[in-house]
């Protein structure tokens, strides 16, 4: 199944040392906690992970999967490693060099120089070419760490601390995720991808594992792809019509 993701491309950012967590409202703690109960037999919990990367490889790979196809990120990831087998040889490398050899991904000519740059701050600020210490971080704390670096935004600082091997509980948020939230009510209809990271994590139990956030995270995008399409969204065969204004809504029309 091909999967367009939503990593970041962001800008630079100003350094966060706190994240704010909002208070949940208990109705859509309650509504978060269906949709979780009902999605999840659905699409088979516990998921496997689908890949298992260092997390300095993982902040690569999310960097270039950013409004990119699997199979087309995953050839560029591939063909990354193949010309740098060791990252630091990317950072060495002329942005031309790097382009062409990520030229498959979408916006190659951002993409270059943004990793480039991610992983020559990483080396930096860390002393060393590795995210193998955020290990020894609280969540938020290597969240804040990670998005303190021009580039990096909360769905690619969840990803790496999530999909990585790190395996920690961090929630991102893709285009997917956020359209079935943002439907069904979690969020509002204002709430833009990036802020709505600390609004959904607030809505699912605190104690919840890596996997058990995961599971979230892929059953939402799985529901977003399979069913809750971004044009003609098959509401009629959804299992949270019941619980979804945006689908009642199109169902009476």
């Amino acid at each position: 199944m091909a999967i367009t993701s939503g990593h970041d491309l962001a800008g630079p950012r100003p350094r966060q040392t706190k994240r704010s967590v909002p208070l949940a409202d208990a109705s859509l703690t309650d509504k978060a906690l269906e949709i979780h109960r009902r999605l999840c037999p659905v699409y088979g919990c516990p998921i496997p992970y689908f890949h298992s990367l260092d997390p300095l490889s993982e902040l690569v790979s999310s960097l270039l999967s950013h409004r990119t196809r699997n199979a087309e990120s995953g050839r560029a990831f591939k063909a990354l490693r193949a010309r740098y087998p060791d990252w630091a040889d990317l950072v060495g490398a002329p942005v031309e060099e790097i382009e062409a050899t990520i030229s498959g991904v979408t916006w190659p000519e951002l993409k270059a120089p943004r990793i480039r740059a991610v992983l020559a701050a990483v080396a930096e600020r860390h002393g060393a070419l590795s995210l193998d210490f955020l290990k020894e971080m609280e969540v938020d704390a290597a969240r804040s760490w990670l998005e303190a670096i021009p580039g990096v935004g909360p769905k690619t600082s969840a990803a790496v601390l999530s999909f990585s091997l790190l395996r920690m509980p961090a929630l991102p948020v893709d285009s997917h995720h956020h359209r079935v939230a943002q439907r069904t009510g979690l969020i509002g209809p204002k709430v833009d991808v990036g802020p709505s990271h600390p609004i959904l994590r607030a809505q699912l139990p605190a104690e919840w594992s890596a996997q058990d956030l995961y599971d979230n995270h892929e059953i939402l995008m799985l529901h977003g792809q399979a069913v809750c399409h971004h044009r003609n969204p098959a509401c009629g065969k959804c299992v949270l019509l019941d619980i979804c204004p945006t689908g009642q809504a199109r169902e009476r029309g």
